[in-house]
């Protein structure tokens, strides 16, 4: 069996999204969601981040809650899904679905949008007990 291809990790991740309350599920549809096989490069240098594998999702934007509306974002917010680093990561672990992971993933970077910080994030976060 092959592992499933970039549209089937943008499936999960709107599935995911879809799961949401109201309230966020319509704040996220305001953010592009992009599933690439691998983090680019530049983000990478930007994030001093070595090995690739290291970063399964980002959140590139600014938070809901330091959003003014006198000053514009001049880009859209946008999560990123990186299909090899969770792929990795989902073998690695072995005792998660991959469905699972890229809602683990999804939500992680989604709350992030929504201003919520990593330790805000681990507050709440039940996925690594």
């Amino acid at each position: 069996m092959s592992d499933p291809d970039l549209a089937a990790f943008e499936g999960m991740a709107r599935a995911t999204l879809d799961t949401l309350p109201d309230p966020f599920r319509a704040a996220a549809r305001d953010v592009v969601l992009r599933v690439e096989d691998w983090p680019p490069a530049e983000i990478l240098r930007e994030m001093e981040i070595d090995d690739p594998l290291d970063l399964t999702g980002l959140y590139d934007g600014i938070p809901m809650t330091e959003k003014s509306p006198s000053w514009p974002a001049p880009y859209p917010d946008t999560v990123w899904i990186f299909r090899e680093p969770i792929l990795q990561e989902w073998r690695d672990r072995g005792d998660v679905t991959l469905e699972d992971l890229v809602a683990h993933v999804t939500v992680h970077e989604f709350a992030h949008h929504f201003g919520w910080s990593d330790d805000d994030i681990a507050t709440i976060d039940r996925w690594w007990e």
